[in-house]
């Protein structure tokens, strides 16, 4: 009896085994799978203005607004505009952290948001709708109910009627979307910020991320597309941009495309991770006129790409573990700026090495055809 359930529990942590080696290998961290903005994300040039749009009604009760804000979509080197929406908060007592992009040293790295019960450092950017760069002005908890602030929020209050009227002065007007690098915001987090960095976070629920993903199929979303003033500025409901809740962009611009090559690289072009390499060129095959050194000149360079496919696969590894172990430790931007230029260097120096390699190889052969 013993020796049976060893055995079936060997053969399920084999099923385990194999089912994680079949997952595809992560190329980003410290966000859900889903969503496609991520942390380790570096992109060269930054994302468009902020747009200007209404906000839609609140839906109900316990709903909180979250801004729009534009991702990064690396298999088009392309952002895209992901529409503010209204969200059921995913614990009472929580507010939301908006994600932020900031200029980390080599290119633009993209934060992620959070819920916690304080409202974080978002790179001091105007989302508007009471997340004016710094704090959250459009409501507060108490007594277990979200009391919206009517001067900020557009909120139904016959149906709603935990309000209140403050005003607020708004001093940054803004509409730059990023922090740091040239034309950026510069702000810093405060004390309080760096605090409610070290609360206990929740990551963007469900709703969020499947919001996220269909705003990725819209083709009207695109930057490249919609030139910063997208069709789809906001919705009521996550998800629905068909609906009557979906709110147009009014306003826009300093839309800049991205420049030739791509955006998923670090300045001048030089590549950030291992991940944004070209793939490795073929060898020019042999052809010396005898058919044994022919084969052996194959066999060391089938040799020299095996040995530097094998070199790629272990820095890119090394490199994503490093940006998800600093993802579990929420580590701070100038940390994060830091990992990103080491990683720059690993991956620069990581391609000469190759590229000598190759070229002493084919001064090698040449010289033996002689």
């Amino acid at each position: 009896m013993k020796k049976t359930i060893l055995t079936r529990f060997i053969f399920a942590g084999l099923l385990a085994v194999l089912a994680l080696l079949a997952m595809p290998a992560a190329t980003t961290a410290a966000t859900p799978a889903a969503s496609p903005a991520q942390i380790g994300v570096v992109v060269r040039f930054g994302p468009p203005e902020i747009p200007v749009y209404e906000q839609p009604i609140c839906p109900g009760d316990g709903y909180i607004w979250t801004p729009g804000y534009w991702a990064w979509d690396a298999d088009d080197a392309d952002y895209y505009w992901v529409p503010g929406t209204w969200i059921l908060a995913p614990e009472v007592g929580f507010l939301w952290t908006p994600g932020w992009w900031g200029w980390g040293g080599a290119g633009f790295i993209w934060h992620v948001g959070y819920w916690g019960p304080h409202v974080g450092f978002y790179g001091g950017i105007n989302y508007g709708f009471g997340y004016f760069g710094h704090g959250y002005e459009g409501g507060r908890w108490d007594g277990g109910h979200f009391f919206y602030n009517t001067t900020i929020n557009h909120v139904n209050i016959t149906e709603i009627h935990n309000v209140y009227n403050t005003r607020i002065d708004i001093r940054n007007e803004s509409h730059v979307s990023f922090n740091g690098g040239e034309g950026g915001i510069n702000a810093r987090a405060t004390a309080e910020e760096e605090a409610a960095a070290r609360d206990r976070h929740i990551d963007a629920v469900r709703a969020q991320t499947d919001h996220a993903q269909a705003a990725r199929g819209e083709r009207d979303l695109r930057a490249s597309v919609n030139h910063g003033k997208p069709s789809i500025a906001a919705t009521s409901r996550p998800g629905d941009f068909r609906g009557s809740g979906v709110v147009r962009a009014s306003g826009g611009g300093n839309y800049n495309p991205p420049p030739k090559g791509g955006g998923n690289e670090g300045r001048g072009g030089n590549p950030v991770h291992v991940k944004d390499l070209p793939p490795a060129k073929s060898f020019t095959p042999p052809n010396t006129g005898n058919a044994k050194t022919d084969q052996k000149y194959q066999q060391q360079q089938q040799k020299l790409q095996a040995q530097q496919d094998k070199e790629r696969q272990n820095l890119q590894q090394k490199q994503e573990q490093e940006h998800q172990q600093q993802a579990k430790q929420n580590a701070d931007a100038a940390k994060q700026q830091q990992l990103e230029q080491r990683h720059q260097q690993q991956t620069q120096q990581l391609q000469q090495k190759h590229d000598q390699q190759r070229q002493q190889l084919e001064q090698k052969q040449s010289k033996g055809r002689k």
